[in-house]
């Protein structure tokens, strides 16, 4: 696309408050304490068993984004992902739960932190204290694959009416709907396939988590400036534009780098084009966003997909300082072109 209007980019832009829900998307959706989830499929489409669910961009970014929504004590049943699961808390204190019977350890997050579950391993989370809390979740590739869940989610949903087909689909029996002739159902898990979902040891799993206490400013990041900082989360390997591997690495494959953005009232970010899919996800304050053709203003909980060379500007134009986290595409993300060393050079 040779321009980008106003139009076109509110058009990849997510508000909160527009986010279109589903109670039902899981196989658990019923069973007592998970009954009160809302499930969203931001970009790509996300791993939800049930047809209705709103894909809120359908596009392919190399990942997917979602989120879940959830009351005090609601609980995500365990299950497991073929693909990488990234949780960054922006609403409430939330606890992950390990192994199918959640007798294998856990980790406590909150606002601001960052947590990365690795592949083959059976998780849950909870909402621990009072009041909705908010997850944003980050999966890999552009096809997540299904969930596999553990043993005791099948047996509950049959109890609440309930059933898995093979491929992921779900049926809700109470609705009158009935299982297609011909059609298998989903099996609980084999005990080898049990066998091979362990959960790594506690001091593996302690280095799939980042406090937002500890996420430390990269001094040679290209956006760098006065009162902008950008912190690498989970960056797999050496990247192009100046961040080293860490403080997440993970020993399966992301696809993608997580940052954390952060600017104080008045801090710009010059205009710059990224050769990689870039999704700006606003935690605290508000983030301008600025092209030649228009301007976002983004507030909390707002999700935008900028598109692959464009060139955007940023700028904290609130009296409270901005944190963001930016999904980036790939590995090794490749350093941004800024728009006025490119005029320079021609």
């Amino acid at each position: 696309m040779s321009a980008w209007t106003q139009q076109d980019l509110e058009g990849r832009l997510v508000r909160y408050a527009d986010l279109k829900g589903l109670r039902n998307a899981f196989i658990d959706a019923r069973t007592p304490g998970s009954d009160r989830k809302e499930n969203f499929t931001i970009i790509g489409p996300g791993v939800s068993e049930n047809p209705a669910q709103v894909v809120h961009i359908p596009e392919p970014h190399g990942f997917n984004v979602g989120a879940a929504r959830q009351p005090g004590g609601c609980v995500n049943s365990q299950h497991s992902h073929l693909t990488a699961e990234v949780f960054i808390v922006h609403s409430g204190t939330w606890r992950l739960v390990f192994g199918a019977n959640k007798d294998e350890g856990y980790l406590d997050v909150e606002p601001g932190d960052v947590a990365s579950v690795p592949t083959k391993m059976f998780r849950g989370f909870e909402k621990r204290d009072e009041g909705t809390g908010f997850l944003y979740v980050v999966l890999g590739q552009d096809d997540p694959g299904k969930v596999l869940w553990a043993p005791s989610v099948f047996q509950m949903a049959e109890d609440f009416g309930l059933k898995l087909l093979k491929g992921g689909k779900l049926v809700d029996t109470t609705l009158g709907e009935t299982v297609p002739e011909g059609a298998e159902l989903e099996a609980p898990p084999s005990h080898d396939t049990m066998a091979f979902l362990a959960t790594p040891p506690a001091d593996k799993l302690a280095q799939c988590c980042v406090s937002h206490r500890d996420m430390a400013a990269n001094a040679n990041s290209p956006l760098a400036g006065p009162g902008v900082e950008e912190a690498g989360i989970i960056v797999p390997v050496t990247t192009g534009d100046g961040f080293t591997p860490g403080p997440i690495v993970g020993w399966w494959d992301h696809g993608f780098n997580v940052r954390r953005l952060r600017m104080q009232t008045g801090a710009t970010v010059a205009s710059h084009a990224r050769a990689e899919p870039e999704v700006i996800f606003v935690h605290e304050g508000t983030l301008d966003v600025t092209w030649d053709g228009g301007r976002i203003v983004m507030g909390a909980g707002d999700t935008l997909s900028v598109p692959v060379g464009l060139f955007h500007g940023f700028r904290n134009s609130a009296s409270v300082p901005l944190t963001a986290f930016i999904v980036r595409g790939g590995e090794s993300p490749k350093a941004p072109v800024f728009e006025a060393t490119l005029a320079a050079a021609e």
